[in-house]
């Protein structure tokens, strides 16, 4: 199967690529192909904002594990990642923040401050609170109020409180430091996919491709230049031509494994696997970062977690409200803190979900539970992404290498202490009946070792193809013509917080990039 030449080639239907398509496409003159591995995004439990738990491990997700991980005593953590219109927004926690100015401020990347990338923010959004000088309406992503108003949510929020943090109202405002209930990407209780935002109200225009169920395999170069992309639909070869450009959009793991397949990396590396070196970058699959989450889990007796979901009652309230338990992202409530009174930013991050959470979210909940723990916002420790072969079908090889920098240990045992310390609050006492999962005692041997036992993923892959390195600083790959990458695999550093709208905001600042529209980064 081969498609005429288009202008444009996008591979991946993630964050990015929804933006990429839907942005592109507005000119009527240009041809996009937006290229998904997985099928469209029908399926009803991707809409449900409570049924994204059910499509782990499923068709609908790449179902990526790490690779022995040194410090977690060589457990493999598993990394849900979507395979479906809509990437991982199609199973994601929705929850919409966009990082410390100092985080985009310290990449020291001209064109990517915080102040170049606000506007593309404000571009994207419609929030529900209105127009302010911190928010936008009138964008493609629906930006909430969560609709599950769980007591146990707001009681955490309350507890944090007492033990001494700040309210936080608005984490994308005047500051993130504190606590509060999140905003979410959902429309009227429905989750807003990036899919749903961006991709289907340009789906009807005659100038936009979309190909599903295309496996990418390489990117077509030809004397230094990407042409198109080869990849396979079932048993079919597909070829798909761009006389522009190629954009990768395949995310923090998919995006180097197909530089890397496509002779783009490592020179050694690729020649152990019989690749041919089209370009000697070394940092392609390096610099990988993520931010590692530890729970605390407390069961009670109160009948207000979500297992209360399965009863009419919630189903009744979704259908004539769109509220209630249904319309839960999981992880409702949280805040931002610093473990030490010398920091500038917050350093660690809180998740709050009203349920039993184990197992990375893969073990059923059993028991009525309160779930929330901190992560590591900045971490210091670096992972890589390698081939595990020369086969496109063969899963790339993952190490996050988590905690192998001890500094982001320590971060993580300060962390537990201030959850501890909160979990003690006397707004929690209806919801810590029973410690289900806490440390052994609050001393350091104790706090490292239980860290290092249950240590998560926050699904926040980042760094693989960084700018500045991999990339120019109008991410197009060095040593090649015609090709960019555009996820968060170009961040030269995670930022602070959950990393759909940072990603959102990078996409559509590319797409001003390549349309020629954005203001160019000066020399330096």
């Amino acid at each position: 199967m081969s498609d005429a030449p288009y202008d444009y080639v996008i591979v991946g239907a993630g964050s990015a690529g929804c933006v990429l398509a839907a942005r592109l496409s507005e000119d009527p003159d240009v041809r996009v192909c937006l290229i998904e591995a997985g099928p469209a995004d029908t399926h009803p439990d991707i809409h449900l904002p409570l049924g994204a738990g059910r499509l782990f491990r499923t068709r609908l997700d790449w179902d990526y594990d790490t690779h022995d991980e040194p410090v977690l005593n060589g457990r493999r953590l598993y990394l849900p990642r979507g395979r479906v219109l809509g990437g991982t927004t199609a199973l994601n926690g929705m929850v919409y923040i966009r990082g410390h100015r100092s985080d985009y401020d310290g990449w020291g990347r001209p064109g990517w401050g915080f102040d170049d990338l606000l506007p593309y923010f404000l571009r994207s959004e419609d929030n529900e609170r209105g127009a302010s000088e911190h928010h936008a309406t009138g964008g493609p992503l629906s930006v909430s109020e969560g609709r599950s108003r769980n007591p146990i949510s707001a009681a955490f929020v309350t507890a944090a409180v007492q033990a001494g943090h700040a309210a936080n109202a608005d984490f994308n405002g005047a500051g993130m430091d504190g606590f509060g209930l999140y905003q979410l990407t959902q429309r009227d209780g429905r989750r807003c996919s990036n899919a749903v935002a961006f991709l289907h109200p340009a789906l009807d225009r005659p100038n936009l491709t979309v190909l599903t169920n295309v496996q990418v395999h390489r990117v077509l170069l030809e004397q230094g230049r990407a042409r198109g992309v080869v990849g396979e639909r079932l048993d079919e070869r597909v070829e798909v031509r761009a006389e522009r450009e190629v954009l990768l959009s395949a995310g923090a793991y998919n995006s180097p494994q197909l530089l890397l397949l496509s002779g783009v990396g490592p020179a050694d590396e690729l020649r152990a696997l019989d690749i041919t070196v089209t370009a000697d970058l070394p940092g392609v699959g390096r610099n990988l970062q993520d931010h590692p989450a530890v729970n605390l889990v407390y069961t009670h007796s109160q009948p207000v977690s979500l297992l209360a979901a399965s009863e009419p009652e919630a189903l009744r309230l979704y259908e004539e409200e769109q509220a209630g338990p249904l319309t839960s992202n999981v992880p409702e409530a949280g805040g931002f803190a610093r473990t030490r009174p010398d920091l500038d930013v917050p350093d660690v991050q809180f998740h709050a979900s009203p349920l039993m959470l184990l197992n990375g979210g893969l073990s059923a909940p059993t028991e009525h539970a309160l779930s929330f723990g901190p992560c590591v916002l900045a971490p210091r420790s670096r992972g890589d992404v390698t081939l595990a072969s020369g086969d496109p079908t063969a899963k790339p090889r993952i190490r996050h290498a988590y905690y192998t920098d001890d500094a982001d240990l320590r971060t993580m045992t300060e962390g537990l202490r201030i959850g501890l310390e909160i979990a003690r609050q006397e707004a929690l006492a209806p919801y810590t009946e029973k410690a289900y999962l806490t440390p052994e005692s609050t001393s350091e041997e104790d706090l490292r070792d239980f860290a290092v036992r249950n240590t998560q993923t926050l699904f926040h892959p980042a760094g693989t193809c960084a700018i500045g390195d991999v990339l120019d600083d109008e991410l197009r790959v060095r040593g090649v013509e015609g090709l960019r990458v555009v996820d968060a695999s170009v961040m030269p550093a995670l930022v602070r917080g959950n990393t759909n709208a940072p990603i959102t905001a990078i996409a559509e600042r590319a797409a001003d990039l390549v349309r020629g529209r954005a203001a160019r980064p000066s020399a330096g």
